[in-house]
């Protein structure tokens, strides 16, 4: 008796299995992101927006969990996780932190690239880094899937310094590609790799004099408290790809991942129009509370010309002179 109500279940669950119109219930997918900041800075935002975008252009049930400031390490962990494909799905990584998977990824975000911002948003609307992305990909199964950033960085530093004379010997925080260090050289500064969450301290402490950031990062780390003066030498503007695991991609279902795909691209618009909108009014509201103090660099060209050798010889080394000459040759 007992193995014939055995049987009948059975029977009874793969008919259920077998009916065309019968819908099984199923846990709603949750995605990870991760940051180092908290809810206000843009490129918590940015992610928000993504989130946001996701869940309108999927239109099914689908959850985001955020672990913000850097309770999952930082921006070099997370791009390694993706790469493994486990704990963080998505984050904002600077191309610095890809260099061990793709020699020229650190080129997308390199210093003394891009001459304003107009010649930045033409480059990106061009595409013109996408033989990047794609080697990214390949090598570190880890999708560029929208390009955040905007902000114009300047040195933050414990001591004024308005030429290229007073810039010489000045112990700077750079970020750990080679290109930062050689470029920084050439102008006469003594750069040093210092983990961004050690600047604070390190300038603190005098192990350095000076960093170089983007306003939205020198406020959310507070670094005019150690570094009060700001030398506008507007040595880059940030390029910050939304990054994305492909391992995590490939499992998702098709609908899902051309809706993260758009949105992705979408959310990256977003957070350069309103990281570099935002850029200037931060360094103005700094100024004003008495908490910085913009110092004006009066040999930007100069500064330029000393680092033009070591950028086509950095172009040629990682083979992205193709790269090099088309943003190059635009003239917008």
């Amino acid at each position: 008796m007992e193995r014939r109500a055995l049987l009948g279940g059975i029977a009874a669950a793969s008919g259920l299995l077998a009916a065309p119109n019968v819908v099984i219930a199923q846990a709603p997918i949750t995605l990870n992101g991760a940051s180092q900041f908290n809810d206000e800075h843009v490129f918590n935002r940015c992610m928000t927006r993504f989130e946001e975008l996701v869940k309108q252009y999927y239109g099914r049930p689908i959850n985001f969990v955020m672990h913000k400031n850097s309770s999952l390490g930082l921006e070099k962990q997370f791009f390694e996780y993706m790469s493994a494909g486990r704990a963080v799905d998505y984050a904002i990584v600077s191309p610095a932190h890809m260099s061990t998977f793709s020699r020229a990824a650190p080129f997308i975000d390199a210093p003394f690239l891009f001459r304003d911002l107009a010649h930045w948003n033409t480059v990106l609307d061009q595409d013109l880094f996408k033989p990047v992305a794609d080697e990214v990909a390949r090598r570190a199964r880890v999708e560029l899937i929208g390009y955040a950033g905007g902000g114009i960085r300047n040195i933050f530093s414990s001591r004024p310094a308005r030429n290229m004379a007073e810039l010489r010997g000045l112990r700077v925080r750079v970020q750990g590609a080679p290109i930062w260090s050689r470029t920084f050289q050439a102008i006469g500064m003594a750069p040093q790799v210092i983990a961004y969450n050690e600047v604070y301290n390190a300038i603190q402490n005098n192990v350095i004099e000076a960093g170089e950031n983007e306003a939205a990062g020198v406020e959310q780390m507070r670094f005019f408290e150690v570094g009060p003066n700001l030398l506008m030498t507007q040595h880059a503007i940030t390029i910050r790809p939304l990054c994305f695991s492909s391992q995590t991609l490939a499992r998702l279902p098709r609908e899902l991942q051309e809706a993260i795909r758009r949105a992705g691209k979408e959310a990256g618009v977003f957070g350069r129009q309103t990281e570099s909108s935002e850029d200037e009014q931060k360094v103005a509201a700094l100024e004003a509370a008495g908490r910085l103090r913009r110092i004006p660099f009066t040999e930007r060209a100069q500064m330029n010309a000393a680092v033009l050798p070591v950028m086509a010889a950095y172009a040629r080394e990682i083979d992205a002179e193709g790269i090099q000459t088309r943003i190059n040759a635009i003239t917008s």
